[in-house]
């Protein structure tokens, strides 16, 4: 059965999978990725569900859900992965019922596991200005990977955004770049001084250096010493490398690691969160909320070191 056609109400489990993955890929547009994830975790309950002998929807309870949630556990898959499953089940169970292939709902009093929200990692101000400052300028390659850490601190980018990134991206006159975020969802985010300056030296001095006699035309932003686009790899080997120049542990840096820095830095600057979700481009501000969290760490900190009743460390 091909993606997105909504299959018979009579139809056995594997159609409607089908269709709900049609659903998601193409009328809510979501990333390639997530919807992978969601044909795994399904076929994974399809699988159980022909098992205990149950091949269409009609047929599904509460007790086959809960035992489909026992047998991951008991093949030692880890509670976020469980909550990632049992996610894909309930968002497909919600598009049969919306379909009207699904008169009851077999998720009916059953909870997603508990998990604790992790805490990003996260560079001190300082940290991420040793970053920057690591990198010799003196070169084509240097100004563009100046600009690119400006880039990426500076507007909150994925790494993915990052080096897909075109130049027609960029708007350097009112200072605002033209994101491709998940999904195919596209936001506008403002660009600083230090970047837009970063910028404009890479553009003047590096960029067409580095594409040189390459015939190969390209519209990235971003290149490499063959003129070609950059990758992701490409990036995180180089921030790497940095991080080893700047005195920071290789383990405490990525590309997440400073979208995480730019948005926590810009909560305790005092930005509010919906600002944040924009920039960051999360669909959901439960998502954002997460540097509160972050924040609020560092106001602990700030109290047990620095109040008189506090513990008094650093006196």
């Amino acid at each position: 059965m091909e993606w997105g056609r909504v299959p018979d109400p009579d139809a056995e489990l594997s159609a409607v999978v089908d269709g709900f993955l049609g659903h998601t890929s193409v009328e809510r547009g979501l990333a390639r990725n997530t919807v992978e994830a969601y044909a795994r975790d399904l076929a994974g309950f399809a699988s159980f569900l022909e098992e205990v002998g149950v091949t269409n929807l009609a047929d599904l309870r509460r007790e086959h859900i809960s035992g489909f949630v026992r047998a991951l556990d008991a093949r030692g898959q880890s509670a976020p992965s469980r909550t990632r499953a049992l996610v894909a089940v309930r968002r497909l169970l919600l598009y049969a019922q919306t379909e009207k292939l699904l008169a009851h709902d077999p998720m009916d009093g059953i909870e997603s596991p508990k998990r604790r929200s992790k805490l990003p990692r996260v560079l001190k101000p300082e940290e991420t200005e040793a970053l920057l400052e690591a990198v010799d300028t003196g070169t084509p390659l240097g100004l563009r990977d100046r600009a690119m850490l400006e880039v990426l601190y500076g507007a909150g980018l994925r790494v993915s955004e990052l080096v897909g990134l075109s130049l027609s991206a960029l708007d350097s006159r009112a200072g605002l770049l033209r994101v491709t975020g998940k999904g195919g969802k596209e936001r506008v985010v403002p660009l600083g001084g230090a970047a837009l300056a970063a910028i404009a030296a890479y553009l003047a001095e590096g960029r067409d250096a580095l594409q040189g006699t390459h015939r190969e035309e390209t519209h990235a932003l971003f290149v490499t010493r063959r003129g070609r686009s950059m990758t992701r790899q490409n990036f995180f080997v180089l921030i790497r490398k940095l991080a080893l120049r700047a005195g920071i542990s290789r383990e405490r840096v990525s590309p997440h690691v400073l979208r995480h820095a730019f948005a926590t830095d810009l909560l305790e600057g005092g930005a509010d969160l919906r600002s944040i979700q924009s920039m960051l481009g999360h669909s959901d501000l439960s998502t954002t909320q997460i540097y509160t969290h972050v924040s609020r760490g560092r106001l602990r900190k700030t109290v047990e070191e620095r109040h008189p009743r506090g513990g008094g460390k650093s006196r």
